[in-house]
This record gives structure tokens, sequence and C-alpha cells, in this order.
């Protein structure tokens, strides 16, 4: 009856040839956000909070990447 509720990702057009996917972390407080960077101006992007590792792989699945492609900057 009170299921965990599922999480979705709304689909931001990512061009992989101008935008690279990343993690920016906080030093401070550790949040991490998951988005694209544009690789010209460095324009972040944010498409979701990662609270835990179900975040991060549904992230990956939404857009078909692998962990080794997503970079962490901070």
């Amino acid at each position: 009856m009170f299921g965990k509720k599922k999480r979705v990702i709304e689909k931001f057009p990512y061009d992989p040839k101008k935008q690279e996917p990343v993690i920016r972390a906080s030093i401070c407080t550790g949040e991490k956000v998951a988005g694209f960077r544009d690789r010209d101006g460095g324009t972040l992007h944010e498409v979701t909070l990662i609270r835990d590792y179900e975040d991060m792989k549904a992230f990956l699945q939404a857009y078909g990447l692998s962990e080794d492609e997503v970079r962490t900057i901070y």
C-alpha cells in the first residue's frame, strides 16, 4: 500500500559532441548532482540529485552511460 516511489528522471536533450556527463560534488557538504557540462562554455545543466547508488544507476540507465564515462568535478 505504501510502497517506495519510483525515481523518474526527466530526459534532458543530451548531445555527446557538445556536452559531457559529470557529477558535481560539494567538498563541504558532500552533496552530489548529476548533469551535463558544456564542452565550450563549461555551463552545467543539472539533471538530478544523487542521494544514493540507486539514483546514480537511474541516471546512468536513463542516458545509456557507464560509470567510466561520468567524471566527478568539485
